[in-house]
This record gives C-alpha cells, sequence and structure tokens, in this order.
C-alpha cells in the first residue's frame, strides 16, 4: 500500500495546508479518502493519476471533507471518462449531488454509482480482488464514519529448491500448492505444504479515523493496522473543547494507537489555532513513541 496525504488541516484553508483528502493505492487503484477543498490541484501535484481512481470514500458531510468532490466529479466529464466510479458515503450525500448537478446542469460522462454508508454499526461494505473495505462508526456532530482498508491474504511462496528434490512435483500442482494444499502422491502419501511453500508476508491494514470524539469502542476494528490515520485537533490543554466539538487530542489519539496495536500513529486535522502543531506531536508521542506529524505531500508505503 502506498498512502499519499493531499490535505491534513481542519475547516479554513491557508497557503500550503489544505483541509482533509488522502490516496491510498491498494490492489492497483487509488482509493480517495475524504475530499476537501483544493482536491484537484492536490492530486495534480502529488501525481495521482485520475483514470485508476475506482472508489471515493467520504466521512461525514462537513464541507472540510466534502467541498473539493464537485469539482472532482466535474473535471472527469470535462476530461471525458467512461470508466464507472463508485462514491461511497451518508445517505444525504446522494440527494446533495442530485441537486448541484441539476441546478448546474452537468450531465456526467461517465456511470456514478452512489453506495450509503450508514454510521450506525460497522460492516464490510466493499469486497475487491485484492482487499476490502470496512466502516468504523464515529462520535461526531452528525453521523460519520472511518473506513478500514484490509489487505487479502496472498498466495504461498513455491520454494524451488525444496520442489527440486521431488522430481514428481509438476508445474500443474503449483496452484494448488500456492493455496495451501498438500501434494498427494500417486500412492496417496502426503508431502506437508509447509514443506514445499513459504509463507507470504502478513496482510496489510490501513485505517482511516477522523473527526471523531475520544472512542475507545474503535479499537477492536482497528487492531493491528500497520498504519492509523488519526485525527489529533487539539492539545491537552483544551480538552474540554475537543470533548464539546465532538474532536480528540493528541494524547487521546495515541492512546488509541497504544491500545490497538498499531504499528505507526500518524495525526493530522490540526486546529489552525496553533502556530506550530509540533507541540500536538510530541504530546502523542510521549504515549505513543511510533507517531508521526501528517503533512501536505507526505508519502508512506508499508
Amino acid at each position: 500500500m502506498e498512502l499519499r496525504i493531499l490535505g491534513c488541516h481542519s475547516a479554513t484553508p491557508k497557503p500550503g495546508e489544505f483541509p482533509s483528502a488522502q490516496a491510498l493505492m491498494a490492489g492497483n487503484q487509488w482509493l480517495l479518502l475524504d475530499a476537501g477543498e483544493g482536491m484537484q490541484m492536490q492530486l495534480r501535484r502529488y501525481k495521482v493519476k485520475f483514470g485508476r481512481i475506482k472508489h471515493i470514500f467520504i466521512t461525514h458531510l462537513h464541507g472540510d471533507h466534502l467541498y473539493g468532490l464537485f469539482g472532482l466529479l466535474s473535471t472527469l466529464r470535462l476530461l471525458d471518462r467512461r470508466t464507472e466510479l463508485h462514491l461511497h458515503g451518508p445517505p444525504p450525500l446522494e440527494r446533495l449531488l442530485d441537486e448541484v448537478f441539476r441546478a448546474s446542469q452537468v450531465e456526467l460522462t461517465y456511470p456514478l454509482h452512489f453506495h450509503t454508508v450508514t454510521a450506525d454499526r460497522p460492516y464490510q461494505i466493499l469486497d475487491e480482488k485484492h482487499f476490502t473495505v470496512h466502516s468504523v462508526p464515529l462520535r461526531h456532530r452528525l453521523p460519520t464514519t472511518g473506513y478500514v482498508i484490509r489487505e487479502k491474504p496472498k498466495p504461498r511462496k513455491l520454494n524451488p529448491e525444496a520442489i527440486a528434490r521431488h522430481p514428481e512435483i509438476g508445474i500443474w500442482a503449483y496452484h494448488k500448492l500456492k493455496a495451501g494444499e498438500d501434494f498427494i502422491r500417486e500412492d496417496g502419501s502426503r508431502i506437508p505444504n509447509d514443506e514445499l511453500t513459504l509463507p507470504p508476508p502478513p496482510p496489510r491494514q490501513y485505517a482511516y479515523i477522523t473527526d471523531t470524539a475520544y472512542l475507545p469502542g474503535i479499537i477492536p476494528h482497528i487492531e493491528g493496522s500497520d498504519v492509523l490515520y488519526h485525527e489529533a485537533t487539539f492539545a491537552d490543554a483544551d480538552a474540554a473543547l475537543a470533548e464539546k466539538t465532538f474532536h480528540s487530542t493528541a494524547r487521546q489519539a495515541a492512546m488509541v494507537a497504544r491500545d490497538a496495536g498499531v504499528g505507526k500513529l500518524v495525526i493530522g486535522h490540526f486546529s489552525s489555532r496553533y502556530p506550530d502543531p509540533r507541540v500536538l506531536l510530541d504530546e502523542a508521542r510521549a504515549v505513543f513513541p511510533n507517531t508521526e506529524m501528517a503533512f501536505e505531500g507526505k508519502i508512506l508505503s508499508f
């Protein structure tokens, strides 16, 4: 997987600072996570090919996660896109899009399929060949959903040296060996699979959690993620404001990362009240040392 952060600040855009938007490469396609204002410029700046975008996931309908969507969908029309596009988001989003397209008299050149994502329970919302996407209900001022992208297990790897010691194993058997099956000789005896193959790398997992009050209940759904992106809008000194606005502090994000046993935490969605958001990074690292700060253009491969 490869993650490109297009925007990671909250609410009001500033020069060089964009609201929430990410692009994740999974299964040889780009998945877009949220669509803050300025998303199109960021997609071009960080070389995300529009033609390889197949799915867009919107967490909720606040403008700093949404207002870049309308322009992107319109631009894809101007580029004469023909391949289908799948949009996943809260139920009112479909009506909102219909009204925008009706008022602007825009007719898309490509099939746009809308998939409702409800925030009442966690469930699998997408099953692709190489990965799945699950929803994670969050606690914010309006229905909000996080997303977990899980890579499917890869086939086992053939061990050429081990296979060479058994001339009776032909190419025809390789597919079954990769699937984990034992090799059965003509006399009915077995050669255990683990003597002929090597284990594949463990499946990777990415969790995108933004705009939520501190919510330990999400931990079972993001547990073991290689990378967790978690909002860290406020410093601990402003914990009362975080609670009032249904946001998290950097320390709370780190507590979730620690308790979920993730590999790496990336914090973002910084409030503009902090001239230097590194104060948030320091607070998170005090709880979970393997924490990094998001910034526009940051690339993570894992």
